[in-house]
């Protein structure tokens, strides 16, 4: 009789133990699960910022944004409009002076899946742009472009003799795409 009530007890003590690891395996889960959810970083906020301008009453609304092309080299990519809504939208892309020549017109080929934009070079039509020397930034009429999207898909950029892609992130489209009806009154505090 002793070794069956040591076996009951070896039993309970057993069972006791599964028990408490199981509460220990849900609590460390619980946690874990916590911590995913608080570390996952925040969704993007628009970067679209208003800019006084001293040749237009209404300034300048742009989104600027550094990306890497497929060789690693970085590129700057501001959109703006300028004056009120519905004012002409333009997309600049900059590299860095003395590593990169731009010469115009070069149209910019944009793509996405199975679309394709031929978005035209109005750099020489840009005064601040035609006075540089240093041939590092073109500028690109982006109205075509937007007008099409409906969604806020990724885009690959392709400028001929430049580079061959530079892709671009659906939350630096979703900025684009404010753009023609953003007002400074309308954005978040």
């Amino acid at each position: 009789m002793p070794q069956g009530m040591s076996r009951t007890r070896r039993t309970r003590r057993t069972h006791g133990l599964h028990r408490k690891r199981l509460a220990l395996r849900r609590c460390l889960l619980a946690l874990a699960a916590v911590l995913l959810l608080a570390l996952q970083p925040a969704p993007a906020a628009a970067m679209i910022h208003a800019h006084p301008d001293t040749t237009t009453e209404t300034g300048v609304v742009r989104s600027l944004e550094t990306l890497r092309d497929l060789d690693y080299r970085s590129w700057q990519l501001v959109a703006y409009r300028e004056g009120p809504e519905g004012g002409p939208l333009r997309l600049r892309v900059v590299g860095y002076p003395g590593r990169v020549r731009l010469d115009h017109p070069t149209p910019l080929l944009v793509s996405s899946g199975r679309r394709l934009w031929e978005l035209a070079d109005v750099t020489l039509a840009t005064p601040k742009l035609v006075s540089d020397g240093r041939d590092a930034a073109a500028e690109f009429d982006l109205a075509p472009l937007l007008g099409d999207l409906t969604t806020n898909r990724p885009l690959r950029l392709e400028l001929p003799g430049v580079f061959t892609e530079l892709p671009v992130p659906p939350y630096v489209v979703a900025e684009w795409r404010q753009l023609p009806d953003w007002r400074d009154d309308a954005a978040p505090a």
